[in-house]
């Protein structure tokens, strides 16, 4: 194993609203000047009642295993003043470069040493070196235990996202017994984004990314691919629908910076997705690609208005989709995300945008059906994106990549700059200096009441009156709360969970 760089060696009230908005209701450029990665987060400002919270936090992500070696830190140097992220890059090779732009799939189940589930992951993170992995499906501690072990295999601290749009119950919940189905337990589950948009209240939002990103780093996950900015106006969207906060953009806006905010307060990057807009489809990118035929200006004025907003208030990250819009694009029937006029011309240099571009996940229909991993890994880094998700294949991607800059379709100049924004993300992340969680605070951190109770104020405050036929609400001589009540714990759990 090579060695590491710089390394120490209620279930939740579901919603009730949103389906029923979305039922019945079929709905449901300035430059940036605020700060962006890879500049540090700010420090949030914390209530007394956060501080507690916020402290236990920063202790388990502090803790370290005792059998991992911190002697030959950089940071020790009495030379070399450079930062961790430039020496770092000085020591990759190509081949290394290239793995840091990858970021494959991985299953939160715990594998042993040894299994075949095991040494697959283990190659990916050994062998192919790649950058980080997309954590998915799994107990909060079979989470935490599996990526403390890819950490300690990775020669490069790994960046770990995972697609959290409802929180980290999203995908980190409870093992279930069956038969009976008794939950055991998991991560803190949110009702979706529309339910948290019907209740019109930020405050709201802010508290969503605040226990996102708490119950996420306790976990080992520092990039929750949240909030969803697409503007859910088209009654036929197969894929976003009440993933959406909804349909006014100026909503979708103020709710979307403040679940960003409170993510990025809390010691997350978030993640703001689709980009360019996959409101207004018709089709889902998972089986073809949907194709947006509306002129700048409309895009300007609805797509594009809350990553606008975003990149302005200092967003970290923001997640391609792979849909073609020809205004943007010179009339090419191009996915955005192998479009340098939509990533580069139009998010970098018009939107300002200094932060990561991830792809969507490249094993979707809308790019695999015509690219093959390497080629389609090439074509999306020529595009301006930082990191390949989830290719088909991690080898033929990064093989692509080193062959592109060898026949100098590439440059390896622009490897490096992609390669520097993700070592400087996790600079800021402080994995340079410690990567791994402490697994036995997990039970004072995720899924705690003090969480799940928000979740449950959030449900009963999205219900929402889209008629009133004749007048029959409010139930004279009962109380909305009871009614509620009723209603919220009668739906069951969401398990809508698309990227």
């Amino acid at each position: 194993m090579a060695r590491p760089i710089n390394s120490p060696s209620r279930p939740v009230a579901f919603l009730f609203s949103a389906s029923l908005v979305w039922g019945v209701a079929a709905a449901c450029g300035a430059p940036a000047s605020g700060p962006a990665l890879p500049l540090p987060l700010p420090e949030p400002p914390r209530q007394a009642e956060e501080l507690t919270t916020a402290v236990t936090v920063e202790k388990a992500i502090d803790a370290t295993p005792a059998t991992v070696s911190n002697e030959e830190s950089p940071r020790d140097s009495r030379v070399d003043q450079r930062s961790w992220a430039e020496i770092t890059l000085d020591q990759l090779t190509l081949r290394e470069k290239a793995g840091q732009l990858i970021m494959p799939w991985v299953l939160g189940d715990f594998a042993p040493e040894g299994s075949a589930s095991h040494e697959r992951i283990a190659e990916y993170v050994e062998e192919q070196g790649v950058g980080g992995v997309i954590m998915s499906v799994g107990t909060p501690t079979d989470v935490a235990a599996k990526l403390n072990d890819l950490q300690g295999h990775a020669r490069v601290p790994l960046l770990v996202a995972a697609d959290l749009e409802t929180g980290a119950g999203f995908r980190m919940r409870g093992a279930v017994h069956l038969p009976g189905r008794v939950d055991l337990g998991g991560a803190t589950d949110f009702p979706p984004l529309m339910a948290v948009g019907a209740t019109g209240d930020t405050s709201l939002a802010y508290e969503m990314g605040r226990i996102t990103a708490i119950e996420a780093r306790a976990i080992g996950v520092h990039v929750p691919f949240a909030p969803v900015l697409d503007v859910n106006n088209n009654p036929d969207n197969p894929i976003i629908n009440v993933r959406s906060f909804g349909a006014d953009p100026q909503e979708v806006s103020r709710m979307g910076i403040a679940f960003m905010q409170g993510i990025q307060d809390h010691g997350a990057i978030a993640t703001g997705k689709h980009f360019p807009g996959h409101g207004d489809t018709d089709t889902d990118s998972h089986q073809a690609l949907p194709v947006i035929r509306h002129d700048r200006i409309r895009m300007d004025s609805v797509e594009l208005h809350p990553f606008q907003e975003a990149v302005d208030a200092g967003i970290g990250g923001i997640m391609t989709a792979h849909i073609s819009v020809s205004s943007l694009n010179g009339g090419l029937l191009e996915p955005s995300t192998l479009s340098s006029a939509v990533l580069t011309g139009l998010l970098r240099e018009d939107m300002g945008f200094d932060g990561l571009i991830f792809t969507d996940a490249m094993d979707m229909s809308a790019i695999a059906r015509t690219y093959r991993a390497g080629e389609a890994a090439v074509r999306a880094i020529e595009a301006g994106a930082d990191v390949i998700l989830m290719p088909p294949s991690v080898e033929q991607a990064i093989d692509g990549i080193v062959e592109a800059v060898n026949s100098e379709r590439l440059s390896e100049a622009r490897i490096d700059e992609s390669v520097m924004r993700i070592l400087e993300a996790k600079q800021n992340l402080k994995l340079d200096t410690d990567r791994f969680v402490a697994i036995d605070n997990l039970g004072s951190l995720v899924g705690i009441p003090a969480h799940t109770s928000v979740a449950d104020i959030i449900a009963e405050r999205s219900i929402t009156l889209l008629k009133n036929d004749r007048d029959l609400l409010p139930l004279l001589g009962t109380r909305s709360a009871s009614v509620s009540d009723l209603v919220a714990k009668s739906i069951s759990r969401s398990t809508l969970g698309l990227l």
